[in-house]
């Protein structure tokens, strides 16, 4: 890969945003405008090749299906601006409108040194399979004596880290407070550049594949070796960990049961590149039913942000469509205001038992970021309503899953 392909990349990233898939393709399959080819610029030098997994491809979305950048390019990508929670960007992408409305909320982490309550651990592990390995960290709390408990899994947005993500959410307080388990796998930056999951890679989208099978290897392996309550475990993430959860919902519904999607997207709403930068700016209209339970809905919470403009509104809508599947349900419409101001408008489905299925809260007037939470983490809106308690609410009067036989 030289540097002509990865100014490429960058006209193809503004071809798609505009629409014109067919240009951007065909830049793909090799052909060069001349308009690009004439401002490619005399200081782009080829340079010595990376390895595969230091590639740093020029790409709001990047991730293993790109070959290796110049060597140095994270460097000069860095120095471009702040990234997003979705990924590569920074100031060149906020000029190619994919990074706006992220100003004020992709700074710099606050995060002071975790204190821990007395007799509460948070510490890291591995898990490994065919797939590859995963770092994971693991918040056991001050109440835990090897009596069964709850099992929440937190998916990070790109760029951030489990410590940072923790910090952000304050999932950590509301499990001392509780008394549950969580868990934060760390996205390898060898699998994506920008440690996003990649939610838009077919080969990810599968159950017992690629980085389903480790998500799901890294919860049973807290199943074992801790005590959790059985159908009592929980999946939720941010952006593109709001996706990659959402894919596990549908994918291990016997596991999780139940997901919470916050700035993120449906199974299946991407299945490459292009396809990624179109679901993220309009949706995808045509998403086949999940993979889940014939005609059962996955008990899902979405929070999104209507002035979110990393991650279209609409893809929550797209994600309580996928979960309820043919579920029969009905709906319930409440509006409110948290005590930071956001206005918001939550919308619930209830079975015949008048159990909440589907939660679904709008934010209005809110951009990329996790509702009600703290400035010491990275894309947080502390102005909004709380969102990782009323996902612990949700989850925990969700009924337990079914394992499958």
């Amino acid at each position: 890969m030289n540097a002509r392909l990865k100014i490429n990349m960058l006209e193809v990233t503004r071809l798609t945003r505009d629409g014109r898939l067919d240009e951007s393709m065909a830049i793909l399959r090799g052909a060069i405008p001349s308009a690009l080819s004439s401002n490619l610029g005399g200081d782009m030098q080829p340079g010595p090749k990376a390895a595969t997994i230091g590639m740093v491809p020029p790409s709001l979305l990047t991730g293993k299906s790109w070959t290796s950048p110049l060597s140095g390019d994270a460097d000069r990508l860095s120095k471009l601006g702040r990234p997003n929670a979705l990924g590569g960007a920074g100031k060149r992408w906020a000029q190619l409108g994919l990074g706006r409305g992220l100003e004020g909320l992709a700074r710099p982490s606050n995060r002071a040194p975790i204190v821990l309550p007395d007799g509460a651990q948070f510490g890291e592990h591995v898990f490994a399979n065919q797939a590859g390995s995963r770092a994971y960290k693991l918040y056991v709390p001050s109440g835990y004596n090897e009596q069964p408990l709850p099992l929440v899994v937190m998916l990070h947005g790109c760029t951030q880290s489990p410590d940072d993500f923790a910090a952000g959410t304050r999932m950590n307080d509301l499990a001392e407070e509780r008394t549950f388990l969580v868990a934060y796998p760390a996205q390898a930056q060898s699998a994506n550049v920008s440690k996003c999951w990649n939610w838009f890679s077919p080969a990810d989208q599968q159950r017992d594949q690629g980085e389903p099978s480790l998500l799901a290897g890294i919860t049973r392996q807290i199943m074992r070796d801790f005590r959790v309550q059985p159908g009592r475990v929980y999946i939720a993430g941010l952006s593109a960990g709001g996706a990659a959860a959402a894919i596990m919902g549908a994918t291990y519904p016997d596991l999780y049961a139940a997901i919470g999607v916050h700035s993120g997207l449906a199974c299946g709403a991407a299945s490459d590149i292009p396809s990624a930068f179109a679901a993220m700016r309009q949706g995808q209209s045509d998403l086949a039913r999940a993979p889940g339970r014939p005609g059962r809905a996955v008990p899902t919470i979405v929070f999104h942000g209507d002035r979110d403009t990393t991650v279209n509104p609409v893809n929550g809508d797209q994600v309580i469509a996928q979960s309820k599947a043919a579920a029969e349900l009905r709906t319930s419409v409440t509006t409110g205001e948290a005590s930071g101001g956001i206005r918001y408008t939550c919308t619930v489905q209830t079975d015949e038992n008048g159990q909440s299925i589907l939660e679904q809260w709008v934010l209005h007037g809110a951009g990329h970021a996790w509702s009600g939470g703290s400035t010491a983490g990275s894309y947080t809106e502390p102005r909004g309503p709380d969102a990782s308690r009323e996902m612990t609410r949700f989850f925990l009067q969700c009924p337990p899953a079914v394992a499958s036989r």
